[in-house]
């Protein structure tokens, strides 16, 4: 198991409701498949530093899991798909 640190970006068109939900199911793809989610930080809405999907801005949300690479694979391949996630950045955490 290793530690990563996740960050991504959710369209800031999304209702408040759809928004934890899809929190709530991005982080049950790691807890189903044995990992752990540590620690979950909202950052909330801020600018971005440059135009994506013409949006200005966005839900940022940070998480730190320890996770095995089935999960992280899965979360990948998932977030890939999602339309509401607008950019997401996936860091190994040595720490």
């Amino acid at each position: 198991m290793r530690r990563y640190e996740i960050m991504y970006i959710i369209r800031p068109t999304v209702l408040e409701d759809d928004r934890k939900a899809l929190i709530e199911e991005l982080n049950a793809i790691f807890t189903s498949r044995g990992a752990e989610v540590t620690n979950v930080n909202e950052w909330g809405m801020k600018d971005l530093a440059y135009e994506i999907e013409k949006h200005k801005k966005g839900y940022y949300v940070v998480i730190d899991v320890l996770s095995n690479d089935e999960a992280r694979i899965e979360f990948d391949r998932i977030v890939r798909i999602k339309e509401t996630i607008i950019r997401y950045l996936i860091l190994k955490n040595e720490r």
